[in-house]
């Protein structure tokens, strides 16, 4: 006679366990990007959009002051980017070319309920380059 002691042992319902443990990581891991992507997304869109503003300024003509153009471009840039208000910004002009230097840090849930945040440290300085920067 056979034993079937072990038919209904520690396997029995490991798939449904299993299953389980899948989607969870699955629907964190979820959560995760859907509040990551957009922070990430908005801080490269922002580091262009400062690589442009310096150009702008540096192509600045007649009456206009590069420095009011580079500030301008900037402070447009933040509130289209959801810049934190406590940003630091430093506008800049050595050697007679505007330089920008952001700097800021935003929090990100990257678990449910607030259980772990993670820093997204942005720090950037715009400044022209190649042919545009030369003496």
């Amino acid at each position: 006679m056979r034993s079937y002691e072990n038919a209904f042992g520690p396997e029995h319902g490991g798939a449904g366990v299993k299953f389980l443990l899948i989607f969870v990581i699955l629907i964190l891991g979820a959560h995760a990007g859907y509040n990551y992507v957009p922070v990430a997304y908005s801080g490269a869109n922002f580091r262009q959009e400062m690589d442009t503003a310096v150009v702008k300024g540096l192509a600045a003509t007649g009456r206009m002051k590069p420095m009011d153009i580079v500030t301008a471009s900037l402070h447009r840039a933040m509130a289209s980017n959801n810049v934190p208000d406590d940003a630091v910004v430093e506008i800049s002009a050595p050697k007679g070319v505007v330089e920008a230097h952001v700097s800021y840090s935003q929090d990100v849930n990257m678990l449910p309920f607030g259980l772990f945040k993670y820093r997204y440290e942005f720090e950037h300085t715009a400044r022209p380059t190649g042919y545009l920067a030369e003496d």
